[in-house]
């Protein structure tokens, strides 16, 4: 077996925080030792991992690349023996321009640069607004084993650096990650990473990146697969993980295929429980990398809301949950005891705030002002309003960050209260349609083995009780044919025309994609929330606020 090598791969599946360059470099180094004690001979860190992916807009300031550099350098000087690939930004000293790389550092010293040949830029992804193309393909000799590197989209394209670096002679290809999921996203990936190793005859180790930056959610499942396109080894989602893998490998592609050890192989999440888990990470990344401890929620006594409930006693623990139960003369008796029943049923504080007398008082406030004037919507959204200015004194008072409970179904087509409802600091279903939020319900009681969510509150006809026996089916159409429609329409970017041919009725979609394109104006003005489908609102769709065009 003089022909082959046996090489330890550690993949150091992390959580880095944007910006946070020496707390980054402080993790990378604890698992980088992690990987020197199971005697790994290398260990690869995700895409940009010095600097938290994505950073947007702070590689525009050079004091920010020099000093991720500067980090760079100094976790360079504590690599020994064991081999790091570090995802960082380079900088050309000439010309400047930055280069989203990884840095190959062995025993003090960095042995080689890749830097990125193909950047991404649909989606949520804009990196040819900050990054240049790296052009070069350098191969690095490990204990006697060519292996190439690679980024992130690189490895998508069959034609691409992949297969350029196994014609080069790469028996093992190293694919550093900063890959945000979706539904559904493992199992894409895991395809076209198999067909990758398989269509080059070279193992592929892919590690990615985990937790919450702002609205995307990175799941992790790092995965190592052999030569035939075989999954060898892989990692946990949603957590962080040092996987760790005996390969043996060919010293020349000129030897057979190459043979490798079976490693350990996680079984996947269902896809429901990857949404679920995607929340719950999403919702406690954000509010603690950003210094909070502890949410608000407004209990209403609905399904919206006891989800979100639910999703942050599981990202943050109950004793740093706070609910809000804030009833108006049209709220049903049912609706108290059913925000009461959840809070006890989650174990969290809650308490009861009237907004009758403030709603009162506005209403003889704006008395003169609206003399011969019907009740309308006005007076409903005012409701929501002092429940959203109550939600936000509390978070003034306590430093609690308020968790908004509005769903993508409400969201899309406006049926939320601006300055109301919508203000918080996260929106946690943000893009969850209504039928995907009792699917998530009734997946958090499976899981638990007991009603954490009532049947009384699942089963209930949808009400935002505004005005007396007020339901939601009044003002929308059905949800399971409200949420068929929106996905073609937000999703699947389908015209109202091209929706209609596929035989939904004519007016009722045409009205659909009028309430989506006049709201534009009101989700801009929301707060970021967790990412799960293919199109969220936020980056993933940027339509103009202004916008005449009837498709």
């Amino acid at each position: 077996m003089a022909d082959f090598v046996k090489l330890r791969v550690g993949l150091a599946q992390i959580n880095p925080t944007v910006g946070a360059l020496s707390d980054n470099s402080a993790k990378i180094l604890d698992y980088y030792n992690q990987a020197v004690v199971a005697k790994c001979d290398l260990v690869a860190f995700p895409e940009l991992s010095v600097t938290g992916y994505p950073p947007e807009d702070l590689v525009l300031k050079d004091g920010f690349v020099a000093d991720n550099l500067t980090a760079l350098a100094k976790i360079v000087t504590i690599i020994g023996d064991t081999v790091a690939v570090i995802g960082f930004v380079d900088r050309d000293e000439n010309s400047g321009e930055i280069f989203n790389a990884a840095a190959v550092c062995r025993n003090g010293a960095v042995l080689g640069v890749y830097r990125k040949h193909l950047l991404p830029n649909y989606n949520v992804f804009d990196e040819q607004r900050y990054f240049k193309v790296g052009v070069d393909n350098p191969l690095f000799m490990i204990n006697n084993v060519c292996v190439g590197v690679t980024i992130c989209e690189d490895i998508w394209d069959a034609n691409g650096p992949v297969a350029a670096q196994a014609s080069l002679g790469a028996v093992l290809n190293i694919n550093i990650n900063g890959s945000p999921f979706h539904g559904g996203k493992l199992s894409v990936r895991h395809e076209m990473l198999s067909a990758r190793a398989r269509d080059n005859k070279c193992v592929v180790a892919y590690v990615n990146q985990v937790g919450g930056q702002d609205e995307l959610v990175f799941d992790g499942g790092s995965m190592i697969l052999a030569g035939d396109g075989t999954l060898i080894a892989s990692a946990n989602q949603f957590g962080e993980a040092l996987l760790v893998c005996d390969l043996d490998l060919p010293t020349s592609r000129s030897v057979s295929a190459p043979i490798q050890t079976r490693g350990e192989v996680d079984e996947p999440l269902s896809e429901i429980a990857q949404v679920h888990s995607a929340l719950v990470v999403g919702t406690r990344d954000y509010v603690l990398k950003n210094g909070f401890t502890d949410v608000v929620i407004g209990l209403s006594g609905g399904v919206d809301s006891a989800l979100v409930a639910a999703i942050a006693v599981e990202a943050l623990g109950a004793t740093h949950v706070h609910g809000v139960s804030m009833p108006s003369r049209y709220s049903s008796p049912g609706s108290r005891t059913d925000a009461q029943d959840l809070a006890t049923s989650l174990g969290i504080e809650m308490q009861t705030i009237s907004i009758e007398p403030a709603f009162t008082s506005y209403l003889e406030m704006l008395k003169p002002s609206f003399a011969n004037r019907q009740a309308d919507l006005t007076e409903e959204n005012l409701q929501s309003r002092v429940r959203g200015t109550t939600l936000m004194a509390l978070s003034n008072k306590f430093g609690w960050m308020v968790l908004t409970t509005g769903n993508k179904s409400e969201i899309a087509v406006g049926y939320f209260t601006l300055y109301g409802d919508s203000v918080g600091g996260y929106a946690v279903i943000r893009d969850l349609f209504k039928t995907k939020v009792y699917e998530l319900c009734e997946f958090i009681n499976t899981k638990s083995n007991r009603e954490v969510i009532s049947r009384t509150i699942i089963d209930k006809a949808p009400s935002a009780e505004l005005r007396p026996d007020q339901r939601d089916d009044q003002s929308l159409p059905p949800y399971d044919i409200l949420d068929l429609i929106l996905g073609l329409y937000i999703e699947e970017d389908a015209t109202a025309q091209e929706i209609i041919a596929l035989g939904y009725d004519a007016e009722l979609v045409k009205r659909i994609s009028r309430l989506v394109d006049v709201n534009e104006y009101k989700r801009r003005q929301g707060p970021p929330g967790v990412r799960v489908s293919t199109k969220a609102f936020g980056k993933d769709r940027r339509l103009p606020i202004t916008n005449r065009y009837k498709g």
